[in-house]
């Protein structure tokens, strides 16, 4: 068991030294997120926009900077997180299977690339519900902050997948950003007035825009957005980790070493 300990936390290190090379995430997270949440309040219209939240079965009234703070907080989060984990475990990808190779478990990468994941999409999501409490009050602070951590840890696990498919960082980030951008797009009134529509429940970031809103304009937790929400996390996660897992077995020969005979 110690040894098992030993080989998850040498393997958590070795992550997390990978993310903290990655400079660019790092110092989009410090001085992107406060201007991007900041600017959006500050620039947009204070007109009041209905924006349905179907999980509580309420329309509400809100202003735009807010809708759109909210909308834009996950969408940068998104491209942050579902970014930063597709980066470390592209670039790790054959370092890891040397890894395998050599005798390390799998299952302690697995653990780490997941522990990562849940460790990234919770600081950024407690950073940037810091950073919208400075401009406005949430009426539940909590499930802002769940709601954003929710959506973060959604597209890591996205990110986790197109490791598995792509090979290229700059095929990863357009992806990514063009995924996030058409998920919250149709989910926003401003952009279409789809936006009401049944549909919407299917789209990633469901879960965590119906609970970012209900977090601002009421004081009730939207519980029918929970399920979709867990679902797409876990669904991303265990796509990813059964992708990385692919990745990293080692195939063994079947029977034994051939011999000559003589």
């Amino acid at each position: 068991m110690r040894g098992h300990w030993a080989c998850y936390a040498t393997a958590v290190r070795m992550t997390f030294v990978e993310h903290l090379r990655n400079r660019l995430a790092l110092v989009i997270i410090v001085v992107f997120i406060p201007v991007w949440a900041i600017l959006i309040y500050a620039l947009s219209l204070e007109v009041a926009l209905p924006f349905h939240v179907r999980a509580a079965a309420r329309v509400v009234a809100l202003p735009a900077n807010v809708l759109n703070q909210l909308a834009g907080a996950l969408q940068i989060l998104a491209l942050i997180t579902g970014f930063m984990m597709f980066v470390t475990t592209l670039s790790s990808a054959s370092f890891d299977r040397r890894l395998v190779r050599s005798g390390f478990p799998q299952l302690c990468l697995i653990a780490a690339k997941l522990t990562a994941l849940v460790v990234v999409a919770l600081c950024v999501a407690a950073y940037a519900t810091g950073l919208i409490c400075l401009t406005h009050r949430p009426a539940q602070p909590l499930l802002l902050a769940a709601a954003l951590f929710g959506g973060a840890l959604i597209y890591g696990g996205i990110g986790i997948v197109l490791a598995a498919v792509l090979t290229s960082d700059l095929a990863g980030l357009v992806l990514v950003t063009v995924i996030c951008s058409v998920d919250l797009a149709l989910q926003s009134p401003l952009a279409t007035p789809a936006a009401a529509g049944a549909l919407v429940r299917y789209l990633p970031d469901y879960g965590p825009m119906q609970g970012a809103v209900a977090a601002v304009a009421l004081d009730t937790v939207p519980w029918s957005a929970v399920a979709p929400a867990v679902c797409w996390a876990v669904g991303t996660a265990l796509v990813g980790v059964s992708a990385f897992a692919g990745r990293t077995r080692v195939h063994r020969p079947v029977g034994g070493p051939a011999t000559l005979s003589a």
